[in-house]
């Protein structure tokens, strides 16, 4: 579909004060031939292809961003899931492998880096069980890469026992950085139903079917549908949902151009656009904002479920009809700590865990950026993942967990990482014991759904 240039003017004119931008280019790299079992010529191998093919992608992203007067907020690369790449290593040499991950980051210049990755829904790997062991001291030795393990899918069900590995790493990655308010936790989603395109940290990873390098970008845009919907004041629901649809056309269309002229400045190929609204610390920048524009007092009561399924199906919709690429996730994201209203809401206790993950059931992922009291239980964090992963496998969708259980700190205090991360209040935790649950094991069987054949 050719692009009008009166769109995409409209579409620039969004920037100046609704807060709308792309929020990352990622660039996706394989990393399939850069297998050895010799742990230093594996790390040089990484490092030599990530900063050759990135090596201009700082400056070919700025350069787009200037042309078009649209700021690009993050540019990024993932990789292939690292326990593929080291699957003969353990955890020392993992440890290597996230180091010259970093290292590679570091030179290019780019904010993150993500795919110290395993995808564990059926079963593990020595490999795979070694890396995820290794994952809290990577976190902590390393300053710009983002972990990610996928533990269920609807094909395959939940595998429990990686479950519970995963909440004993996620209590340790937030003791080995306590002293950062256990920001390592901040670079580490458990996922079911991970998808291989998702150009968003931490989750993103350049999954095993993709090309050898691709150009993936992730839109953002939560001020500019605010602004769309409180211009409509009323209007029953239909109305509301073609106010939200055209808006997010337009934006979507941007962010494709965007992404393909990028790729273009990097001579490769355009992947997808993943059209999710991602919020940000910035005033106005916010879901929660959105979804009181609708007309609920305030996140979290009753209707909340109900404003949030709608404006996730008008994303969707939307971004369906203005583009043929989209993919990754492509939804609405409720991070707390990244959205202003979320925070506000949590602080006047009207959003709690609970109705969070009824959330999760209607947006575009799950429990997002949540913190809670470093003493959590490990089996308590388990059996919030074990949830997640629930509503993941049974509604054949993504679901995912980024919980912080920050280290010494309880309900009342927050984590505050500054910059795109933001500021969570510490939320409370029901420590009713799931242990004897989880401790069965083995993994929960794949629903009636998975037989599509």
């Amino acid at each position: 579909m050719p692009y009008e240039f009166d769109e995409i003017l409209e579409t620039i004119k969004m920037t100046e004060i609704e807060h709308f931008d792309i929020r990352t280019v990622t660039m996706g790299i394989s990393l399939r031939d850069c297998t050895d079992r010799n742990i230093s010529v594996v790390t040089q191998k990484i490092y030599d292809k990530i900063t050759r093919y990135a090596s201009r992608h700082i400056e070919n992203a700025q350069s787009i961003e200037r042309q078009f007067g649209i700021s690009i907020a993050n540019k990024r690369v993932s990789v292939t899931p690292i326990a593929i790449i080291g699957d003969s290593f353990g955890i020392e040499e993992f440890v290597r492998i996230a180091e010259a991950l970093d290292k590679a980051a570091l030179t290019v210049g780019i904010d993150y880096i993500a795919g110290y990755s395993a995808l564990v829904q059926k079963g593990f790997t020595s490999g795979d069980e070694s890396l995820i062991r290794s994952i809290p001291l990577a976190l902590s030795t390393t300053a710009k890469v983002c972990s990610s393990v996928n533990i269920g899918s609807t094909k395959a069900g939940i595998n429990i026992d990686a479950v519970n590995l995963m909440s004993q790493m996620i209590k340790e990655t937030a003791r080995l950085t306590a002293e950062r308010d256990s920001i390592g936790c901040a670079k580490l989603v458990v996922f079911c139903n991970a998808v291989e395109d998702n150009p968003f940290v931490a989750g993103a990873f350049h999954g095993i079917t993709e090309p050898e390098v691709v150009l993936n970008v992730g839109i953002s845009g939560p001020g500019v549908v605010l602004d769309a919907v409180k211009s409509l004041g009323g209007g029953n629901f239909q109305e509301l949902a073609e106010v939200i649809k055209k808006t997010v056309f337009k934006i979507t269309r941007a962010g494709e151009l965007i992404g393909r002229r990028v790729a273009e400045k990097n001579n490769i190929p355009f992947g997808i656009v993943d059209i999710s609204l991602a919020p940000t610390p910035a005033e106005g920048d916010s879901i929660a904002d959105i979804l009181i524009a609708m007309g609920v007092e305030d996140v979290g009561g009753p209707g909340t479920t109900a404003a949030l399924a709608l404006l996730n199906d008008c994303v969707k919709k939307a971004g369906l009809m203005a583009s043929s690429s989209v993919g990754g996730m492509s939804g609405a994201f409720i991070p707390v700590s990244e959205d202003q209203g979320m925070i506000r809401a949590v602080e006047r206790g009207n959003l709690t865990l609970e109705k969070l993950e009824a959330m999760t059931s209607v947006c575009s992922v799950g429990l997002d950026m949540i913190a809670v009291p470093g003493d959590t239980p490990a089996e308590t964090i388990a059996g919030i993942i074990a949830d997640e992963a629930a509503i993941g496998i049974i509604n054949d969708k993504t679901t995912a967990v980024r919980i912080i259980p920050a280290y010494g700190k309880k309900v009342g205090e927050s984590v505050n990482y500054g910059g795109l991360l933001g500021l969570a209040p510490i939320m409370p935790v029901k420590n009713i014991s799931c242990a004897k649950l989880l401790l069965r094991g083995g993994r929960i069987p794949a629903p009636t759904r998975s037989l599509t054949n």
